[in-house]
């Protein structure tokens, strides 16, 4: 008899921080700043969105992944549509503050909306073309 294998199951675990690190953040002109999504298990890199100070402080505070939505004008938990969520294991600022990086643990499918693992799923010069996802 077989044991079924299970997925993993993740936690939403807040990340302690400060506010001289949130105040070390530098943001656009527009209020932003990018955030790179890794993978914490293997290091792939997932996506990219934008943070406003509000959507950082709910990712520290949440243990879960939010953004500014710059078309829609609004902040999305990722995952809560798809049921692709990410559970947030560190959040790292670059040296002049003006870019993330966020490791997660990725759950589902993957973080792409197209259904990929990775929004980067697409290389200059492998004939891709621009709206299709590999099968």
């Amino acid at each position: 008899m077989t044991t079924p294998v299970s997925e993993p199951t993740f936690v939403a675990t807040p990340i302690p921080h400060t506010a001289e690190e949130l105040e070390a953040v530098t943001y656009t002109s527009d209020g932003l700043v990018g955030a790179i999504v890794q993978d914490a298990t293997d290091g792939a890199v997932l996506m990219f969105a934008w943070m406003n100070a509000e959507s950082l402080a709910k990712t520290l505070e949440t243990g879960r992944t939010w953004f500014w939505s710059r078309s829609r004008q609004e902040y999305w938990c990722k995952g809560e549509t798809s049921g692709d969520r990410q559970y947030v294991r560190s959040v790292r600022y670059d040296c002049d503050g003006d870019c993330l990086l966020v490791s997660v643990d990725q759950e589902g499918a993957g973080a792409c909306h197209t259904g990929s693992r990775s929004c980067f799923y697409r290389a200059f010069g492998d004939g891709e073309s621009a709206g299709r996802s590999p099968s």
